[in-house]
């Protein structure tokens, strides 16, 4: 099992932009230093929680200061960008990266965002531009010669290279055909996971509740059958979820529910599912009522806190529980403010995991 890192990136609303993008930053240098396989940066515009339009802003810093950890945006949401200019963005990253580099996909769940880019999320609509989207910027990377693209959202064309004017279509990725595509997925039997399974692309699991995450590796397998794919290795499958690991039980959850991984879930992010009527992502059984899931209550069933053999334990469990996957995803927060032990928790991970499931 290899140790990853998902970044929505979460701020509170006092921490300056710059400071918290410097502050991702570090946390990604950091990151690296102590063996990190990767981690993915999440893209929002409406949301002040997590203020990060443009993660390859971040990332193409990161690599600069970086040495083995690959990275990926978490992803870029295909309805707001016009492909044939994110398709080259995503070359140039690609060298930037020398070869570090995966993509994230998305349609955007979040209604502002949409409306603000005027997309009838209702009618699913993003959903079509996002796999018109990605089968216009693969055509772009597979190409050896001009084409035309009419779609529904965009038409695009490679024109013929015109030499004697010192033109033409020349950024390719350095991955070949294309740097390695993923998706998340987060309630049961999510149907982003099936669409992993059918294009062979990484799944990753937000998991808040691991009594349901077999039924996303099911998913991706019923992808790949319907395309008559191969089985997908479980290597390939990615889960997140928030940890805190300290010396003892009871420091970690002091830590994690009175510290800014708490406010976080206070503040903004459990509202925001309330506000979406969504709390149910939450729920260890769909009785449970919505005002029983308070931070309590996420830190006890949704969250991973406690001491190195606590975690060790709720990880093997959690392996049993799903089948098996290939990668753990830290859900990372701001920790400015709690630098010595945010960090020391990660560096317990990563010891647990090269100890215990390596």
């Amino acid at each position: 099992m290899q140790l990853g890192a998902f970044l929505m990136p979460a701020h509170p609303a006092s921490r300056s932009l710059r400071d918290g993008h410097f502050h991702d930053l570090d946390t990604l240098e950091y990151l690296d230093r102590i063996g990190f396989a990767e981690a993915w940066i999440g893209e929002h515009y409406m949301m002040p929680a997590e203020p990060c339009p443009s993660p390859d802003l971040l990332i193409a810093q990161a690599f600069l200061r970086t040495r083995h950890i690959r990275l990926a945006p978490g992803a870029f949401m295909l309805p707001f960008h016009h492909p044939a200019e994110l398709a080259h963005r995503i070359c140039m990253l690609d060298h930037i990266s020398d070869g570090r580099l995966m993509i994230g996909i998305g349609a955007s769940g979040t209604v502002l965002d949409l409306e603000m880019f005027d997309i009838d999320h209702r009618a699913g609509v993003h959903r079509e531009m996002t796999a018109e989207s990605i089968e216009i910027m693969t055509r772009f990377w597979e190409s050896e010669g001009p084409f035309e693209y009419r779609g529904r959202f965009w038409t695009v064309r490679r024109p013929a290279d015109q030499p004697e004017k010192a033109t033409g279509y020349h950024l390719k990725p350095l991955q070949k055909p294309y740097p390695p595509i993923g998706v998340t997925g987060l309630s049961a039997s999510s149907p982003t996971l099936r669409l992993a399974g059918e294009n062979g692309w990484l799944p990753i699991s937000f998991c808040f509740t691991p009594q349901y995450l077999h039924t996303h590796w099911a998913m991706v397998e019923e992808g790949a059958q319907r395309r008559g794919r191969a089985a997908p290795s479980r290597a390939d499958w990615r889960v997140s979820r928030p940890f805190f690991v300290a010396e003892t039980d009871e420091e970690a959850w002091r830590r994690s529910v009175g510290g800014e991984m708490g406010r976080y879930f206070r503040e903004d992010y459990l509202p925001m599912l309330k506000g979406n009527n969504a709390l149910g992502l939450m729920k260890h059984h769909p009785d449970v009522p919505d005002s029983d899931v308070t931070v309590d209550y996420v830190a006890k069933h949704c969250w991973i806190t406690g001491s190195p053999e606590t975690v060790a334990d709720r990880i093997a469990e959690m392996q049993e529980l799903s089948g098996g996957f290939g990668t753990l995803h830290v859900m990372c927060f701001d920790h400015l403010d709690e630098l010595e032990p945010t960090r020391e928790s990660h560096a317990r991970l990563a010891g647990i995991a090269a100890s215990t499931f390596a």
